[in-house]
């Protein structure tokens, strides 16, 4: 185990045990090792297998359960169709990929602001009018990157159509049929 990594015991009762402080744990309490970006692997205590992504998606699961949720039914659904599809690894390369842009822009933006706020000194009130007034130029460039993102991938997904039909020009291909 790399050093710095938190290790979290999972028993077959389904308790969490932190040993870095000796207790028992929730999944609110890992959820905050999360928000607390604290390095953590998450192990089944008789096996040591990795049960870290499990443990996580059961956080997303309850987050998506309650409250407000990230993804639609239809957006679940297409990730779903993913799995065991040929593109399921360029798909969640793309996902990550995409993410990761989303919260360099992020930390751009507060940097920004961070900065704007002190050299400014303006009130907590002005502070959040500035803050709202950004929310729709915010939306607009990130609307304008998924735009863009979306036509590299299809200009990627022809390029690779391209290929395949040079590739095979010399096999007798049956034009696929429209389905009814």
């Amino acid at each position: 185990m790399a050093a710095g990594l938190r290790l979290i015991k999972k028993y077959p009762n389904r308790r969490l045990y932190d040993t870095q402080t000796s207790t028992y744990i929730t999944l609110a309490d890992v959820k905050q090792l999360v928000l607390e970006h604290e390095n953590f692997q998450v192990v089944d205590a008789k096996s040591g297998e990795d049960l870290t992504r499990q443990i996580l998606l059961q956080i997303i699961l309850e987050e998506e359960s309650g409250g407000l949720p990230m993804f639609s039914a239809q957006m679940l659904a297409q990730i779903i169709r993913f799995y065991g599809n040929a593109m399921q690894g360029i798909m969640g390369s793309y996902l990550e990929k995409n993410i990761q842009a989303f919260i360099d822009i992020q930390a751009k933006l507060q940097e920004q602001s961070k900065a704007f706020y002190e050299t400014n000194k303006i009130g907590p009130e002005m502070w959040t009018q500035f803050v709202n007034m950004q929310a729709p130029m915010i939306q607009s460039m990130m609307t304008n990157y998924i735009e863009q993102s979306k036509n590299l991938f299809v200009q990627m997904q022809e390029n690779m159509q391209n290929q395949a039909r040079s590739m095979f020009t010399g096999f007798p291909f049956q034009p696929p049929t429209e389905k009814k």
